[in-house]
């Protein structure tokens, strides 16, 4: 979950990074995460049951660390 700082400014600026997951907060310096986070972004189409909705998150990396070795097919590095 991204919150933004956009007061006084044209452009917003990344202000916070919570993780989704977790809850835990992603340092950020103007405007820079200090740490890497997964964003997901994802705008469901016709054929399913959430059509047209956009769902957006981001997980940081311990909890992408878990999700992914829950994978029944693993993934290539």
């Amino acid at each position: 979950m991204r919150q933004y700082n956009t007061s006084l400014k044209e452009t917003k600026e990344i202000e916070k990074i919570i993780c989704n997951k977790c809850g835990k907060e992603i340092p950020v310096l103007k405007g820079v995460p200090q740490e890497d986070v997964l964003e997901v972004k994802k705008r469901w189409g016709y054929f399913s049951g959430k059509d047209n909705r956009v769902d957006q998150f981001d997980i940081c990396e311990d909890c992408y660390d878990e999700f992914v070795r829950g994978f029944c097919i693993k993934m290539r590095n």
